[in-house]
């Protein structure tokens, strides 16, 4: 009787499996994953590349201001101009950031 009422279980987790990953693919997007969509599509636009898109995809998915990319842009450049690479690139970067923002 235990090894019929197993197999009856067995047989209905295996036939409820499906349902329940047709329902987690209808969820909407999160919150995060539209933030996504839209700076990546934003990024596109404005044809950014390389460690510039990277920063501008940073200050845009920590939901900063519009400002802020174009801050970060500016540093990016002054960093490069400077050939700082590794730690020293993002510790300038940072304060350069930091100081951008402390002017408004």
């Amino acid at each position: 009787m235990k090894k019929m009422l197993l197999a009856l279980f067995s047989l209905a987790c295996i036939g409820l499996a499906p349902v329940a990953g047709a329902a987690d693919a209808a969820k909407a997007p999160t919150p995060q994953q539209e933030r996504m969509k839209n700076c990546n599509k934003e990024a596109g636009e404005k044809g950014l590349k390389g460690d510039e898109r990277k920063g501008f995809m940073k200050t845009c998915l920590s939901g900063k201001t519009a400002d802020a990319p174009a801050a970060n842009a500016e540093c990016q450049s002054k960093a490069a101009e400077k050939k700082l690479a590794g730690a020293a690139k993002a510790s300038f970067i940072k304060k350069c950031e930091a100081d951008s923002q402390a002017a408004k």
